[in-house]
């Protein structure tokens, strides 16, 4: 591959910028100022046949159309929402992701994201550590996560995995999806809405797109109530925020357990002082392990296109 030109579009794994550098003629976009990046792109835009993008940092038509090169976009992630998919159809660019290798680490998450929150883990950790265990007595009783009704919305690779876990806590699943399939023993629901009414615990798995964006609205919170707890471990996007902020904070909604956000890594500040939120950097999927699998995904999906195989994963 060391013919092949690759944008990086930002630092997002050590491993994989090294092969990448190693094996390819890298070019790295953050190495250029923000406001000479347009003359970046044109320097070096006869040269760059591939782009790897980041969750957070996507690939928009102005960058598609500014490398009239480019033949494959091979994402370091599994959302492809900022990757401008009909910019890359229109030019026949190739788009891949990062399936599968990511699926349990980011189930493991929502499932202690839900025990987090209903056991008010980070809470404790808190009081022990402030001398109040010692000062002023035991801690307040939690509620427990086994045999909550667990609501998921979107029951691909990640909800799957998401009710399999819950299952061993005794908890039924329901889900809602855009289609009905045949999950013996799990409760499908028509709307989102009715899904939370039903749900102790609502968990947000489906893809982002322009059906999902703000799928968690206010009254899904409402229905879900005072009690209900809402776990976030798509896209922040896919809650409306400045509902859910009013609802935490009214008592409409119970609590929360989030790992991404609308406007990432910008946190509303309202969130920070709450006591019955678990906040985390979007740390889904990173762990050494699948980190390094989703780099070795890239880079297997590059190689297969310099070669002219099949591609491991393709989206376009």
């Amino acid at each position: 591959m060391d013919s092949l030109g690759v944008l990086l579009v930002a630092p997002m794994n050590a491993y994989l910028e090294q092969e990448l550098d190693r094996r390819c003629r890298l070019f790295r976009l953050w190495e250029s100022p923000a406001d000479r990046r347009d003359d970046y792109l044109r320097a070096h835009a006869s040269s760059i046949r591939a782009v790897v993008p980041y969750a957070p940092h996507g690939v928009d038509a102005a960058m598609i159309d500014a490398l009239p090169s480019l033949e494959i976009v091979s994402s370091y992630s599994v959302g492809i929402d900022r990757v401008d998919l009909d910019a890359c159809r229109r030019r026949g660019v190739r788009v891949t992701n990062t399936p599968d290798v990511l699926t349990d680490d980011v189930a493991d998450l929502a499932v202690g994201l839900a025990i987090a929150a209903l056991r008010k883990i980070p809470q404790a950790d808190r009081y022990v550590r402030a001398g109040k265990w010692k000062s002023k007595g035991d801690f307040t009783l939690t509620t427990r996560f086994s045999g909550k009704r667990v609501g998921i919305i979107g029951l691909g690779r990640i909800g799957l995995a998401v009710a399999k876990r819950v299952e061993a806590f005794d908890c039924p699943v329901n889900y809602y999806q855009r289609t009905k399939q045949d999950h013996p023993g799990y409760t499908y629901y028509p709307s989102v809405a009715e899904l939370a009414a039903s749900s102790d615990v609502l968990v947000v798995a489906c893809p982002l797109n322009e059906h999902t964006r703000h799928i968690v609205n206010r009254e899904v919170m409402e229905a879900l109530g005072p009690r209900g707890v809402l776990i976030n471990i798509g896209r922040g996007p896919h809650v409306d925020e400045t509902a859910m902020v009013a609802a935490l904070a009214d008592g409409r909604l119970g609590g929360a357990g989030l790992d991404v956000f609308e406007d990432e890594p910008n946190v509303p500040e309202a969130l920070l002082g709450m006591d019955n939120v678990v906040l985390v950097p979007h740390v889904g999927s990173a762990t050494h392990e699948t980190r390094t699998a989703m780099a070795d995904l890239v880079l297997g999906n590059l190689e297969a296109h310099v070669a002219g195989k099949p591609l491991l994963t393709q989206v376009v």
